[in-house]
């Protein structure tokens, strides 16, 4: 069991695992939020695998959903390899609508099934960013289907079918990891990482040229830059990505 430490300290990530699973809503989700955390991972040899509901169609707004998703896929696919993850796997839950409910929790236990983790991580599943800034529907239902699905996937009564598909019930998660929280509990050196979660950011060329008027690599740069350093003052002064933990 791990020793508690002060409740203004964030605590070391655990590290004996070998596999994560990544389950988020759209593409550029984990760029905002941990890809540092993750090009640290995959240089020391773990495995990460991404799994997004959406293909994030409706997040351009001079973009037709049809022509939208496929250029967020490819840009979500591309962000990907630049922290060492190869595989990605999209869902095709609505974009913006995505309903929390059995068949997103079923999905997302499948995933589990197939990738038998030990680490999960995921977003912000509350209603807000802080105490001003209202999160999104979809946010919230990944971000809570997720932690259910991380229980689901070990339970051979809860979706049976999945079973009868050749996907064995997995109860080796040992932790869910949330992203963006305002209530971080444990974090990760974000320096091997932090140049290149930038260009892993900065791969979602069109979304963000959409999103801002500013030069993307210095949006980017400045945002992530920004969000690790604030994490120093609660992990010994070394810039750091936060996670809550949750503990299974």
């Amino acid at each position: 069991m791990t020793t508690a430490m002060p409740f203004d300290q964030l605590q070391p990530m655990p590290e004996d695992w070998q596999r994560a699973l990544a389950v988020v809503a759209h593409p550029d989700d984990l760029e905002y939020g941990c890809a540092a955390a993750v090009a640290g991972w995959t240089d020391a040899g773990r495995e990460v695998t991404y799994v997004l509901a959406s293909r994030g169609e409706a997040g351009i707004d001079t973009l037709e959903p049809a022509k939208c998703g496929p250029l967020r896929e490819q840009e979500q696919r591309a962000s990907a390899a630049v922290v060492g993850v190869a595989e990605v796997e999209f869902l095709d839950h609505r974009d913006g609508v995505i309903e929390y409910g059995p068949a997103l929790r079923r999905d997302i236990a499948a995933a589990i099934r197939r990738h038998r983790p030990e680490l999960v991580i995921t977003l912000n599943h509350r209603d807000t960013w802080g105490t001003s800034v209202w999160n999104t529907p979809d946010h919230l239902a990944v971000g809570r289907a997720t932690l259910d699905a991380a229980g689901d996937a070990g339970n051979r009564w809860i979706f049976p079918e999945l079973a009868e598909q050749g996907l064995a019930p997995w109860d080796g998660v040992r932790w869910v990891a949330v992203s963006g929280t305002t209530s971080p509990t444990h974090a990760v050196d974000a320096r091997p990482g932090l140049e290149r979660s930038v260009l892993s950011l900065l791969e979602h060329r069109a979304y963000i040229e959409a999103l801002t008027d500013e030069d993307p690599e210095q949006y980017c740069r400045g945002f992530l830059t920004a969000n690790v350093e604030a994490n120093a003052q609660r992990f010994g002064g070394i810039p750091a990505v936060a996670f809550e933990v949750f503990h299974r």
